[in-house]
Parts: C-alpha cells; sequence; structure tokens
C-alpha cells in the first residue's frame, strides 16, 4: 500500500464522506477539501484506474477493498494522532492540523507503540470528526 500522500487523503475524505453522507460524489470531495472539480477529477481518475475506487451508475464514488484499507488506516491515524495530542494539551485545531502532517510519515512501529501506550494507559481525548474534516481542508 505505497500510495502518495494526496491519494491518503482523497481515500480518507471519501471515507469520512460516506460515514457522513452515506454517498460520495467527486463534488463532494471538491467542496470538502477546498480542491478544484477539474483537480478532483483527473485524482479520482486515477484512483479508479489503479483499483482504488470504483463509481456507479449514477457516478458515486465507492472504496474499493484496498482504498478502504488505506483509508480506515489513515483515519485512524489521524484521530489517534489528534486525540494523543489534544491530551498533552494541544488545542483542538492544531491538533487535528498536525496529526494531519503526522500521519503519512509515521512508521508502522511508532504508530504501534502509540496504540500500546494508549492501551496500558487509557483512551485520550475523544475525537472530533468535524475538526478532523476542517484539518484536511486546511492542509
Amino acid at each position: 500500500m505505497n500510495i502518495h500522500e494526496s491519494a491518503e487523503d482523497y481515500l480518507e475524505a471519501i471515507y469520512m464522506l460516506s460515514m457522513e453522507k452515506g454517498f460520495v460524489r467527486s463534488i463532494d470531495i471538491a467542496n470538502s477539501l477546498g480542491f478544484s472539480k477539474p483537480s478532483v477529477s483527473v485524482a479520482m481518475k486515477q484512483l479508479e484506474e489503479n483499483g482504488y475506487i470504483s463509481r456507479d451508475g449514477d457516478r458515486m464514488l465507492h472504496l474499493e477493498k484496498k482504498g478502504l484499507a488505506i483509508a480506515k488506516r489513515i483515519y485512524e491515524r489521524h484521530e489517534t494522532i489528534a486525540a494523543v495530542l489534544m491530551s498533552l494539551g494541544v488545542g483542538q485545531e492544531n491538533a487535528y492540523k498536525d496529526a494531519c502532517k503526522i500521519e503519512h510519515d509515521l512508521s508502522d512501529e511508532s504508530f504501534s507503540c502509540i496504540q500500546a501506550y494508549i492501551a496500558a494507559n487509557g483512551q485520550p481525548m475523544a475525537p472530533d470528526p468535524s475538526a478532523h474534516k476542517k484539518a484536511l481542508t486546511e492542509q
């Protein structure tokens, strides 16, 4: 699962929008992330060609198995890192912005250790999906 950071962000956005709205169109992604419709169309075409997403007859976007795996992985990292940062005293807005930067570069080993620490010491602050969405648009 080695794809570009921007592709991970698109997949994460599709995942979040599908949880929020139940369906996702290219325009929803453009509006959510603040990108132009042509930019999103190009990205969606590439994701579709590489088997990460599919489109149905109504042009709704759907995550395929490998796209869903990446989206869930990035979403979990973002929420976990933001929660840990907030538990350390970082403000919510900065925690989500910083988590957006860290989620892509953090090694699996480091993330596993963070998860183990949480398991041993309790769950940090509850995540806020609206703050997560806002952080994605402000990258």
